[in-house]
């Protein structure tokens, strides 16, 4: 049951459609921002309950976790509220000078409501408490100390995100896991790892926090030499730009937000998963009961109507009671799609 449910102004009421249209109506430009910290929350529900009324005050929108170890927040905020926003969430002992890790590419339309949610963990990595120790981390680095690290030759470029996000984009030579959640791929990354205990182990995601907690979990596991991108590929971005270094991620990074990704080198190194041409826009298949997220370019989007199977074609043409029918059989026998990588059920466009 929802925690939240019942108090009054504490959550969104409004359908999509309606916060669209609310935020293509506004005169004012709003800037994305990513933050997270490991610490303490004595009380989860109140600190949520705080925040959400700040915030929505300021006409902030995004997804924001809670939990007893910390916050995780992805979000949009007002410009002309900028200043207030940062010195609100500073009052908050627990949250004093927290770095942000601003957009690259910003339309302003990132998120459409404000969720502010109490969770077990700020990041579900299915993790126990004796298996890390999240103030025993790898070292931080900087986008300079990063390419160095790189160039030096002898270290391990580990990729800390999904399969479905290092396919649109990664560092030069990294292990890309193939996993589809954090929590499976703590495991595959010490299998992928197993035996370089000893060597020089370069860790990234987008905005730090898998790897503040993978360099935890393998640092338990006898890696010696962990180091981690501070801020993440949002950070690295803005960093070399300001001070002019060499870019060493090629594509674009994925983010949890409306925009599903920003380039970093402007190139595309994934392909549509339906006709292998290249591209690395993501979608969500328009069959609602399936929104299988995938790799389409404009030209099959338009053959299949922004589905990704034949099956998800011909359930969008159904009247509404049909795909119910078809809903309720899905539930019952559990059939409808399996667990298997996007390129395996993708229905290829000839």
């Amino acid at each position: 049951m929802d925690p939240n449910a019942g108090k009054k102004g504490l959550y969104n009421k409004l359908g999509r459609e309606q916060l669209l249209k609310k935020l293509e109506a506004e005169t004012f430009k709003r800037r994305t921002v990513s933050f997270y910290r490991y610490v303490i929350i004595e009380d989860p529900q109140a600190m949520r309950d705080a925040l959400y009324n700040e915030w929505n005050a300021l006409g902030c929108l995004g997804r924001i976790y809670v939990a007893q170890e910390g916050i995780n927040a992805q979000m949009n905020v007002p410009e002309h509220n900028w200043t207030q926003f940062a010195e609100q969430l500073y009052h908050h002992p627990e949250f004093d000078e927290v770095p942000f890790k601003i957009a690259v590419e910003d339309d302003g339309k990132s998120f459409l409501k404000l969720t502010v949610k109490v969770r077990e963990k700020i990041v579900a990595d299915g993790l126990s408490i004796e298996d890390y120790d999240v103030t025993n981390v790898g070292r931080h680095l900087n986008a300079k100390e990063w390419n160095e690290a790189m160039e030096s030759g002898n270290a391990i470029v580990v990729d800390i995100r999904n399969h479905y996000e290092n396919e649109i984009g990664h560092f030069e030579g990294a292990l890309l896991p193939q996993s589809e959640t954090f929590r499976d791929e703590l495991p595959e990354v010490l299998n992928m790892l197993k035996g370089k205990e000893d060597q020089k182990v370069l860790l990234y995601c987008t905005g730090g926090i898998r790897c503040e907690k993978t360099s935890a979990y393998l640092k338990h596991h006898g890696f010696k030499d962990v180091n981690q991108l501070h801020g993440g590929i949002i950070d690295y971005a803005r960093q070399i730009k300001d001070q002019t270094l060499p870019n060493k991620f090629r594509g674009k990074n994925f983010v949890f937000d409306e925009r599903l990704g920003e380039s970093i080198s402007g190139e595309v190194i994934s392909h549509c998963h339906q006709c292998g041409e290249p591209c690395d826009t993501h979608v969500n298949c328009a069959n609602k009961d399936c929104n299988l997220l995938f790799i389409q370019c404009s030209s099959c989007a338009e053959k299949m109507e922004n589905t990704c199977s034949d099956e998800c074609l011909s359930v969008i043409h159904l009247d509404e009671a049909e795909q119910k029918k078809l809903r309720q059989q899905r539930d019952q026998k559990k059939r409808f799609h399996s667990h298997r990588q996007p390129d395996e059920r993708v229905k290829k466009v000839k």
